[in-house]
């Protein structure tokens, strides 16, 4: 499947077992017909009232602890499969409700940002993330500077630029996603103010490069620029891919809406747990 062209490879493991190791998710992504930015591989629920418990894998085999776009995807084929449009899931970010309105139109409540330096984690204290020190190139003439920080399932780090297809992120991207500042590494992502109901978008993901779309990326980018006055609260952020509505909610919940695509089905043969 795809959510805006990030692809998504969605493993049904239900009823059974098995968990899958980070070579085996690695050697899936590594096959050309199977290759995928994350994984979203589907294990019976843990928690009483959710559909099923998810684990989510980057392309190079780590963890991740969240994917909206992979979350649309999910939704929608588990609303095929129940006939329901509500659903909840179950990922190591906590539970996600899900609303299906079509393919072309699944809402997933992504949740709580968090700002605090030690919850994003940062390795430093910082008092304010709304911008904290971090540049790419000389000290008294950076390339990129001062990103805005949070959590939204995973770390990341915006950086305000006037123009986000002005800079080689596939260049800074690796150097950022691991810097010592970022104990768990981070997403990396380059923002553009168009109004304030409109932001372009590129993203850098810990663990699977730069992708068409990063749903968290786009709540991310969305919950920073509020907290600097650059947009409203309701905004359309433009990734690569396409377009997700992101709404931070006075209940401060951040809601991202957009489509999924269904691409083909097939089975992948593992070795017996």
């Amino acid at each position: 499947m795809n959510g805006l062209g990030n692809e998504i490879v969605v493993v049904d493991l239900r009823g059974q077992t098995q968990v899958l190791t980070q070579a085996e998710a690695r050697a899936v992504a590594e096959a050309p017909r199977s290759h995928f930015d994350q994984m979203m591989v589907l294990h019976d629920p843990r928690t009483k009232g959710t559909d099923a418990f998810v684990r989510i894998y980057n392309s190079d085999g780590s963890l991740s602890a969240a994917c909206g776009n992979g979350t649309r995807c999910i939704g929608w084929l588990m609303a095929s499969e129940k006939g329901r449009n509500i659903l909840k899931f179950e990922t190591d970010a906590g539970i996600l409700d899900v609303t299906v309105d079509g393919i072309g139109s699944i809402t997933v409540d992504m949740g709580e940002p968090k700002f605090g330096w030690a919850d994003i984690p940062l390795r430093d204290p910082f008092h304010d993330t709304r911008r904290i020190e971090l540049q790419i190139g000389p000290m008294d003439a950076p390339v990129l500077h001062t990103p805005s920080v949070v959590n939204v399932g995973n770390p990341h780090a915006i950086y305000w630029v006037d123009d986000v297809d002005a800079y080689d992120l596939g260049r800074f991207g690796p150097l950022l996603e691991n810097h010592p500042l970022f104990p768990d590494r981070a997403n990396i992502s380059l923002a553009q103010v168009v109004s304030r109901a409109a932001i372009r978008l590129r993203t850098w993901e810990r663990g699977a490069g730069l992708t068409k779309a990063c749903g968290t990326a786009a709540c991310a980018a969305a919950v920073c620029a509020v907290r600097l006055d650059k947009t409203d609260r309701k905004v359309a952020v433009t990734l690569p891919g396409g377009v997700l509505l992101i709404e931070w909610t006075s209940r401060n919940r951040i809601l991202m809406t957009g489509p999924a695509e269904d691409e083909y089905a097939g089975e992948v043969m593992l070795p017996e747990a």
